[in-house]
């Protein structure tokens, strides 16, 4: 997960979710990506709301990013912590061969060990795949008139899906192998240039892996509960069980009961709330 000040809230919601789930939680070792300016005071809030968690804390340089992100739809989806995650491989030690990857914005309401041991058969990535979204959308008109563009998706296992990068598993030694940082850094200056998606650090991940992701149940990622990214409206579960709810898009629960506007599904994350008072800042 990463850890900075706007979404630190949430962060804690969630790491209190997976722990008090776990039937081992002493098994369960948290990777927390910040930066070096932040590390100091997020490393003490993590100590002393968790004393017995077992964690690191990795410093991720934003400039590896500052040159490379061009402006999304949601000032939000900019931060360079967002894209952190495309550096896994770099910021973990190779003795970490597979990883559980977090949104900060998701509580987990079954033991995480179950995500844990999918079989990732040959695939880098597993996640939920939402095949029934309209594909096209994540992309500009630009970049599916550019065959050169467009042809990434020509030679995939399968058709082509959406899936969300709020919750994946990783395996890195295959990421390592096959050189995904690299891939994915190309399509971020492809997009500085051309102006090919509008989503932030999404598209990138749909670039390289879409078609080449190994399906995992949607119970383990209930997501869009912060409605769309512009209005942020309510939404309802999805049909089926429930193992994570994932507040992505524009509306944070903890930002909305503060406010005393809540959706109904934002009640679920209130018993994960450990930081009951005023927003550190707000995303806007």
């Amino acid at each position: 997960m990463t850890l900075d000040a706007t979404y630190l809230r949430g962060s804690i919601a969630g790491v209190f979710s997976v722990v008090q789930h776990a039937t081992c939680p002493e098994n369960i070792i948290f990777h927390f990506l910040t930066t070096h300016r932040l590390s100091s005071s997020l490393r003490h809030t993590i100590t002393t709301t968790f004393p017995y968690l077992k964690f690191h804390l990795h410093h991720f340089h934003t400039d590896l990013v500052k040159n490379k992100i061009s402006i999304s739809i949601r000032r939000a989806l900019d931060q360079p912590l967002n894209y952190a995650r495309i550096y896994l491989s770099h910021l973990l030690p190779d003795t970490v061969h597979r990883v559980i990857y977090f949104d900060s914005d998701l509580i987990v309401v079954d033991d995480v060990v179950n995500l844990w041991e999918i079989n990732l058969n040959s695939h880098v990535l597993g996640a939920p795949e939402y095949c029934h979204a309209n594909f096209t959308h994540y992309f500009t008109p630009k970049f599916w008139s550019n065959p050169h563009f467009s042809g990434v998706f020509n030679h995939r296992d399968t058709k082509p899906c959406y899936f969300n990068t709020g919750v994946m598993v990783i395996d890195l030694m295959k990421w390592r192998r096959h050189k995904i940082t690299e891939k994915l850094e190309k399509w971020m200056e492809i997009q500085k240039k051309y102006r090919i998606y509008e989503l932030g650090s999404l598209p990138p991940f749909l670039l390289v892996f879409a078609g080449d992701v190994e399906g995992v149940e949607h119970r383990w990622n209930q997501h869009g509960l912060g409605g769309d990214n512009v209005k942020g409206l309510c939404r309802d579960l999805h049909p089926g069980p429930v193992s994570l709810l994932h507040w992505s898009g524009k509306g944070k629960p903890w930002l909305r009961l503060n406010s005393k506007r809540p959706c109904p599904l934002d009640q679920l994350w209130a018993p994960y709330d450990l930081f009951k008072h005023a927003p550190l800042i707000s995303d806007s």
